[in-house]
């Protein structure tokens, strides 16, 4: 029997490019996303009536949606930036957004065999590798959604003991999401970036649970 995987966001970049390896793979790929389904990551009915319609379980969910740059507002240089509304829409698409998500977790995963829920983050979410300030929203974002996923692991691993929930950084991925913040950093296609995660998909162990791993299974500092 084929593996079964959810994969949100499937329209972005990265996440099509996850949809399509997972299928040459011939995994049963069902997909969500705003462009193809209107499915609102910032809209709890929106999340609650699309997911609670799906027919589970998932080996896999794979939360692959996200923003850098939200109505306008570009990641802010310095505190003086900071306003009220972009920061609060950069918690409703990277931290909210999933942790509507997680509500459903335990209905979509199985609770006797290995399965893996995986949200997509960012290294700049972390505190301890934070060395060059700004972005102020969207790492904050970020970083608290790293504590929603850390979170949710510990609540899970109780009902479902062989599952893992983990946050994944893919790198710099060379997409419109990035494109305008590229600068000199090393950045891959996405095709690249969906192997590299799914082989660190491919070795998680319920261990790894509330983790926080990059492209290359290492572990990233909270």
């Amino acid at each position: 029997m084929s593996a079964r995987v959810l994969v949100i966001g499937a329209s972005g970049g990265i996440g099509a490019a996850l949809t399509e390896a997972l299928r040459a793979r011939d995994t049963e790929v069902t997909t969500l996303s705003r462009a193809a389904d209107g499915f609102d990551v910032t809209d709890e009915a929106s999340v609650n009536a699309t997911l609670k319609g799906l027919s589970g379980p998932f080996d896999a969910v794979i939360v692959a949606t996200g923003a850098l740059e939200i109505n306008g507002a570009a990641p802010e240089k310095s505190l003086r930036a900071i306003t009220q509304k972009a920061m609060m829409d950069q918690f409703a698409v990277n931290a909210i957004g999933p942790a509507l998500i997680l509500r459903h977790a335990a209905r979509l995963l199985p609770c006797d065999r290995r399965s893996v829920f995986a949200v997509l983050s960012a290294r700049v979410g972390s505190i301890g590798d934070n060395r060059l300030g700004g972005w102020i929203s969207y790492r904050s974002a970020k970083a608290a959604v790293n504590q929603i996923v850390h979170t949710a692991a510990i609540e899970l691993g109780r009902s479902h003991p062989q599952s893992i929930c983990v946050a994944l950084h893919p790198g710099t991925v060379e997409t419109p999401f990035t494109e305008k913040y590229l600068g000199r950093h090393p950045a891959v296609p996405p095709s690249e970036a969906a192997g590299n995660l799914l082989r660190v998909i491919d070795r998680l162990t319920p261990d790894d649970s509330g983790g926080f791993f990059d492209w290359a299974g290492k572990g990233v500092p909270w």
